[in-house]
């Protein structure tokens, strides 16, 4: 936890000073060789389409991918010293954080380098700060993507292990994986969390150019299904569990017409990804895992009820 404090500390730090920079940038009509710094390079250039809506639509996988990780908040509340409060405004702050950090951030680029000057060799922020004439910027926005990376594995250590000793805990995950230090840190769903990356970054060795649209095609899927079952879940709990419902005081808005709007969104998603050949394979990968776990599980269960 303290770790994410500060490496989320990190990015949080270098996208608002890229905003700020940007609303400088703009106010003073910083002119590049493209032309000068200003709101209208959002429409101009082609419009906001140029190319049509092929691009756009296409684009959506990777943005599902860059919100993978998002039900952590959820995660948390296990270890939270007070979830009903903390917990709801956590969630409420994240439409916030995504207009600020993501919407905000785009908006101000935008703004300075139309889409059509953009170097896509090039991190547009380093050209943003490279700009007001900042010579490090390059080596900078390197040290924080960098930290950004170690702060998303940090994150997936964390909840990786959390959910496979919690299966363990109930019997459907090897027992081994249930075994706690002297300071309750369940140390083998942990090697076990780390193994599965070290995985993830040989396959960047063995097939550089496919393993990046893969592993993300292919969580994407896993994450819709994971999201799907949990909108699921919600429908059925708020049908069989009405007094609970009502008594709770964080309520999903507009349910259950949400609940439905969710699901068609992810099986839109879906269907967007069976339209490019590079994430394409994940749709017939996926599914074979979905097989070899539902085995694993089934062995697992039987072994449950035996030990029982």
């Amino acid at each position: 936890g303290e770790l994410e404090f500060w490496f989320a500390l990190i990015k949080v730090i270098a996208i608002l000073a890229l905003i700020v920079t940007g609303i400088f940038l703009i106010a003073k009509g910083f002119s590049a060789a493209s032309g000068p710094a200003s709101l209208t390079n959002l429409w101009s250039h082609g419009g906001m389409f140029p190319n049509g809506w092929h691009g756009f639509i296409l684009s959506f996988q990777m943005v599902v991918f860059a919100f993978v990780g998002i039900e952590l908040v959820g995660l948390t509340a296990g270890e939270t010293e007070n979830p009903q409060k903390v917990i709801p405004k956590a969630i409420n702050q994240i439409p916030v954080r995504i207009l600020l950090f993501y919407v905000g951030a785009l908006f101000v680029i935008m703004c300075i380098y139309p889409w059509n000057v953009l170097n896509p060799n090039e991190s547009p922020f380093v050209q943003v700060f490279s700009a007001v004439g900042i010579v490090v910027a390059a080596s900078l926005i390197n040290f924080v993507v960098l930290t950004s990376a170690a702060s998303a594995a940090n994150s997936a250590l964390f909840s990786t292990s959390r959910m496979v000793y919690s299966l363990a805990k109930d019997h459907h995950a090897p027992g081994l994986l249930k075994k706690l230090t002297s300071s309750n840190v369940p140390s083998n769903a942990l090697f076990f969390s780390s193994i599965a990356i070290l995985i993830g970054v040989s396959l960047n060795y063995l097939m550089p150019e496919q393993v990046f649209t893969l592993i993300t095609s292919v969580s994407t899927i896993c994450f819709i299904f994971i999201w799907g079952i949990t909108v699921i879940c919600h429908l059925k709990y708020r049908k069989t569990r009405q007094h609970k419902a009502k008594a709770n005081k964080f309520k999903m808005p507009f349910y259950p017409l949400s609940n439905y709007l969710t699901l068609a969104f992810l099986a839109f998603i879906l269907v967007i990804l069976a339209l490019a050949d590079d994430t394409r394979v994940a749709l017939f990968v996926t599914p074979v895992w979905f097989v070899l776990l539902i085995i694993l599980y089934k062995v697992q269960t039987r072994r449950g009820h035996k030990m029982k």
